[in-house]
């Protein structure tokens, strides 16, 4: 017996989805998240505000805050332009493996999947990665970590002017102190992309989109 859900949605994926395929991998997981079986990807609606900002962005280093199952990078990765490079953070090893599998089957065998509390990666990006920007961060891990991990990307100087985040859940399970702080900052463009819960009708949620604009001259620090 499989006893964990993203295990249970792995399987199935593996069963219905084409190799090779991102797309066709997507619909799989989407189909189990909507008739089986609630799994917190960011789902085909948000999603597709997510495969637009990346289009637009043309991002050329990509950083996503919890991995889960590889749905969101296999979702972002397939919008990437040639010689992209996506790094994804997933702190639960077992969701990290299923990660990497979903990444492999869709065919993305280039993206760096770290296996770490995103606490410690953020700070080690440009020492053990030699990143020294990042164009696009996606976060959908512990909406807690939303503000510190934020913060850490500040101080890290791994946001450019122009750099985009994109925050998921922000209204459903929120986060409050997060968008306090991206209100009261300065540091940011920013808009809320109403939605609803993926896979759930009736729950409002939505994703903020922030556009670093720099440290701004004479901000106390």
């Amino acid at each position: 017996m499989i006893n964990r859900r993203e295990e249970r949605a792995f399987q199935y994926v593996l069963t219905n989805a084409t190799p090779g395929d991102p797309d066709s991998i997507l619909e799989a997981f989407d189909q189990w998240c909507s008739k089986v079986e609630f799994i917190s990807n960011i789902g085909p609606k948000k999603g597709k505000i997510l495969d637009r900002l990346l289009m637009e962005q043309s991002p050329m280093t990509v950083l996503e805050l919890g991995a889960h199952c590889g749905y969101s990078a296999v979702r972002m990765a397939r919008c990437l332009p040639l010689g992209a490079r996506l790094y994804s953070v997933e702190m639960d090893q077992r969701n990290a493996t299923i990660a990497e599998k979903v990444i492999r089957l869709a065919g993305f065998d280039d993206d760096t999947l770290i296996v770490s509390p995103s606490d410690e990666v953020i700070p080690r990006l440009r020492s053990d990665y030699g990143l020294e920007t990042v164009d696009f961060v996606f976060m959908d891990h512990w909406k807690k970590c939303y503000l510190p991990d934020l913060q850490l990307l500040e101080g890290s100087g791994l946001l450019g002017k122009g750099s985009m985040i994109l925050a998921d859940n922000v209204l459903f399970p929120g986060a409050p102190n997060f968008l306090r702080y991206v209100r009261k900052s300065g540091l940011y463009e920013w808009r809320i992309h109403q939605a609803t819960l993926e896979y759930i009708r009736g729950i409002r949620d939505g994703m903020a989109e922030l556009v670093y604009q720099g440290i701004k001259g004479g901000r106390a620090g």
